[in-house]
């Protein structure tokens, strides 16, 4: 069970991906059109004006096509073959389904309690996908279907019907199977989903009425259930779906930006749902402090070779919001350490809410700056300010605690090493190759022996069952754990780490974690 659902999270990771940079045009956009700060140049009738509204509308692409980018996106991760063809069939299948809500309300909506007269939007509970006007069940219903559907795929795609339906088979049977599943599934959801939304409304209530006891839950069950794979279900429903407001957190942020830059109101007034968009200042303030914890810690000798490693993975969490690769450095080692990661991410969080401080925070410094500084720093001067007062007084505590419990229980985090305990040591790419060939820098391993050496130390292509990945990590469900080789195995090749739960792995790969799943898939199809 811990494996399907580490890789339906995984899958739901696929879309999410495209966030970041729609994000950077969107709220890019939003500053270059903002009178207060470009004066003139931003009227409205202005080719300035008129040349960043076209960049906008584009930048809106991914955020106005969610339910269909998951719907397609799932498919990538989760089917076991043909994942281009279980896109489409996703795609085809997804349509249908809300043709068939359409139909249905159209003819009983009274009966659903649903006006299917209303306009699309507010409190209608009704959206449009594709130009059908449907109800809004937004990435729940897209990943409700193309889950269905990737199922159906898995099970049937292969089928062999007899000669002359042969023109049925494949993707065009998978179609014909979802469709006739679809139409219950659609009278369903018309009948359980305007229930649902009321009890989503309520939820919005509770939770904007929770205030920083709310944050604190949030933030800190986001951290703390990072190991597992499983934060992508903690964030997910505040961030790209409706748990707090229509359309999710970064969606609802952007097409209110303009208004919170034109207002001196407090940003906690005008969108107190912002409170939980704050993950991303432990990624950009807690993250250096740990670093530097590790850092001081280290043994002299092994400072200059710790700074090499930490400098990188740090400024990748800072920058990017990526922080995989410096919190499994100290996870596996003391999960102690990470549990007083969460809890002080959870705190930071807290703090800055209580004192105003809300937004689209859940990247890293670029997302940070061009969705939230740039554009409302002239009119929210006091809010930024005490953000970084507070981010950077949790720098601090965060170096200190780390510091404190390093030393106190004798960690031994990179730098701390005993010699004779090999796994421990956290070995770079650099470093396992200047060993193996015995010089001061050596060249980094190529990406194809990188795979080679992975699939070696996974057991071998027998011992694999299937490999998704997510942003930073390869997940792997293999046959027999026990041949999975030891954790320095892993960090030789280049890896930052190994989560291993059971058969469930994940291998901490980095950012380059899709093209190296293509290598492995493509190396373990030469050896069938």
């Amino acid at each position: 069970m811990m494996q399907k659902v580490q890789r339906f999270g995984s899958a739901m990771f696929v879309p999410v991906l495209l966030f970041a940079f729609s994000g950077i045009v969107v709220g890019l956009a939003t500053l270059f059109k903002n009178p207060q700060l470009m004066g003139s140049l931003a009227e409205i009738d202005s080719l300035w004006y008129q040349f960043w509204y076209v960049i906008e509308e584009g930048g809106w692409t991914v955020f106005n096509q969610m339910p269909l980018l998951f719907a397609i996106g799932i498919p990538i991760a989760l089917a076991k073959q043909a994942q281009a063809r279980a896109c489409l069939e996703a795609l085809t299948v997804y349509l249908t389904f809300n043709y068939f809500i359409n139909a249905l309300l159209t003819v009983w909506g009274d009966s659903f309690g649903v006006d299917m007269n209303a306009e699309v939007g507010g409190v209608s509970g009704l959206t449009e996908i594709a130009g059908i006007k449907t109800l809004d069940t937004n990435i729940i219903g897209a990943i409700l279907v193309s889950s269905i559907v990737v199922y159906v795929h898995n099970r049937y795609f292969d089928k062999k019907l007899s000669d002359f339906l042969g023109i049925f088979q494949g993707s065009s049977y998978i179609v014909i199977l979802c469709f006739f599943i679809m139409l219950p599934i659609a009278l369903l959801v018309s009948f359980i989903w305007p229930i649902v939304q009321d009890g989503i409304a309520s939820l919005q209530d509770f939770l904007t009425a929770s205030g920083a006891l709310g944050v604190w839950l949030y933030t800190f069950l986001e951290r703390i259930l990072i190991p597992t794979g499983l934060h992508h279900f903690i964030y997910s429903p505040f961030t790209l779906g409706p748990a707090v407001v229509e359309g999710g957190i970064v969606k609802y942020w952007f097409e209110h930006i303009g208004e919170y830059a034109a207002s001196t109101q407090s940003l906690k007034e005008l969108f107190p749902q912002g409170g939980f968009g704050l993950l991303g200042n432990s990624k950009i303030f807690g993250i250096p402090g740990i670093a530097l914890a590790i850092y001081m810690t280290a043994k002299p000798e092994k400072k200059k070779v710790i700074a090499g490693l930490l400098i990188p993975i740090t400024l990748t969490s800072v920058i990017a919001g990526i922080t995989e690769p410096i919190e499994f450095t100290f996870l596996f080692i003391s999960p102690l350490l990470f549990v007083i990661h969460s809890l002080l991410a959870a705190s930071m969080a807290t703090l800055m809410y209580s004192f105003g401080v809300v937004g689209n925070m859940g990247g890293g410094l670029i997302e940070l700056v061009t969705g939230n500084w740039i554009p409302l720093f002239s009119s929210h001067t006091m809010t930024y300010i005490i953000q970084l007062i507070i981010g950077l007084s949790f720098t601090a505590i965060y170096f200190f605690v780390f510091r404190y419990l390093i030393l106190k229980f004798d960690i031994a985090t990179p730098g701390r090493e005993k010699d004779q305990k090999k796994e421990v040591k956290f070995y770079t790419k650099k470093d396992y190759r200047a060993k193996k060939q015995t010089e001061k820098e050596a060249a980094p391993a190529k990406e194809e022996d990188q795979v080679v050496l992975c699939l070696r130390a996974l057991g071998g292509k027998s011992n694999i069952i299937d490999v998704t990945n997510c942003a930073t990590r390869l997940r792997v469900s293999v046959t027999d754990e026990t041949k999975v080789e030891p954790d320095y195995a892993f960090r030789e090749f280049g890896a930052h780490g190994i989560v291993r739960n059971g058969k469930a792995l994940q291998v901490i790969i980095g950012l380059s974690v899709p093209q190296f799943r293509e290598r492995l898939e493509h190396l373990l199809e030469q050896e069938k």
